[in-house]
């Protein structure tokens, strides 16, 4: 009982802190995430409060300043050789993981990829990060027809989910004129060979 005690304490202190730094809406889409992504983990065999603590933290910093995010990550070494990253959008990722460890003290490493490939999402994505990346497409605050769908796919089949939404995110950049992030493209393509094969 008294370690059930500590982890609401630790989930009350964060969501104060995350609260904090975000506007009222981008709070809104916060829970959004944290519940659906606490319901996706009941579905597929995850601790479901490292979900919730994962969508807690996936857009503490959303709404930092893209210039203030970049200087930070470059200055931290925390993108890989590999990391090309447009705009503030995917970034936002990595910057959220880099405050969750050194500001909230969260350690654990499935959480913060969860945090950190959100929006791009990764090949070899664990289950937690496959949860988090559909779960904030597919929050019930989420209007489009999109969402709706990708949210049944993912009740039956995860893979499946990640593969539809990054089909319906690439479309989206393509026709929104936005250069668009090749991670995302082989993320794509692993998902979409692996369903072939199977």
């Amino acid at each position: 009982m008294k370690d059930a005690v500590k982890v609401m304490q630790k989930f009350d202190d964060i969501k104060k802190f995350v609260q904090g730094v975000m506007s009222e809406k981008r709070f809104a889409h916060t829970m959004g995430v944290a519940e659906e992504a606490s319901r996706l983990a009941g579905i597929w065999d995850v601790n479901p409060e490292k979900a919730y603590l994962a969508g807690l933290i996936h857009d503490v910093a959303k709404e930092l300043p893209y210039s203030d995010a970049k200087r930070i990550i470059e200055s931290s070494g925390l993108l890989d050789d590999g990391d090309a990253f447009p705009d503030s959008v995917a970034l936002h990722g990595f910057m959220a993981a880099h405050i969750a460890k050194t500001k909230l003290n969260i350690t654990d490493e499935d959480v913060l990829n969860a945090a950190r490939y959100h929006t791009t999402g990764r090949v070899g994505m664990s289950v937690l990060e496959k949860i988090i990346y559909v779960a904030d497409f597919t929050e019930q605050g989420r209007p489009y027809p999109q969402a709706k769908e990708v949210r049944e796919i993912s009740e039956r089949d995860l893979d499946a989910a990640v593969l539809r939404e990054a089909d319906h995110v690439i479309k989206f950049i393509i026709d929104s004129g936005r250069v668009l992030c090749t991670t995302t493209v082989e993320v794509r393509n692993s998902f979409l060979n692996n369903s072939k094969r199977g």
